[in-house]
């Protein structure tokens, strides 16, 4: 009976594991789509050329990850991803057409940190399932995305010398390059 009981008893470690993996690949899926929002927004500028350096870096991951083995998603997961992409349209059609550039800029980046975090507790517990090969992807990933991120927050003293173009709402930056 008691071996019965611990054959199905979850692993939480591997629940952790599982969860993550879903999180990084929606924060990728994300990023490789609102990142050229952003950018086309700011037109041909520093920040602009920095996020599009990190959308191309998602967009190249989203297929690596992807291809992650995973169980399949209960109904409730599947419900919060399209409640989670319907707030992200929502947010560049709406809100972030209505806040500062700016302000929509440092969003951005802070989004990019929630990947960071995400990327480094994967890597934490893939090592403790001895799930090589994600811990050498995340590694990987890391090496790649923190410089990129770090470039990208340089950029802000653009903001500081154009306070003109960083006070303006999303949507006049935007009519301004379309």
């Amino acid at each position: 009976m008691q071996l019965a009981v611990a054959i199905f008893k979850v692993n939480p470690l591997r629940k952790l594991y599982n969860k993550l993996c879903r999180e990084l690949a929606q924060s990728e899926r994300f990023a490789a789509t609102h990142v050229r929002r952003e950018a086309r927004r700011l037109g041909d500028t520093p920040p602009a050329r920095a996020l599009r350096a990190l959308g191309g870096h998602a967009q190249a991951m989203c297929s690596r990850l992807d291809g992650v083995e995973q169980p399949p998603q209960p109904i409730g997961v599947l419900a919060g991803r399209k409640v989670g992409e319907l707030f992200l349209v929502l947010r560049y059609f709406l809100f972030a057409r209505l806040i500062h550039v700016e302000r929509s800029y440092r969003g951005t980046l802070l989004g990019f940190h929630e990947s960071l975090s995400i990327g480094r507790l994967l890597r934490d517990v893939a090592e403790r399932l001895d799930e090589q090969e994600m811990v050498g992807f995340c590694e990987q990933w890391l090496e790649q995305r923190e410089p990129l991120l770090a470039i990208a927050e340089r950029e802000l003293h653009w903001f500081a010398d154009t306070p003109r173009q960083a006070i303006r709402p999303g949507f006049r930056m935007s009519a301004l390059r379309e």
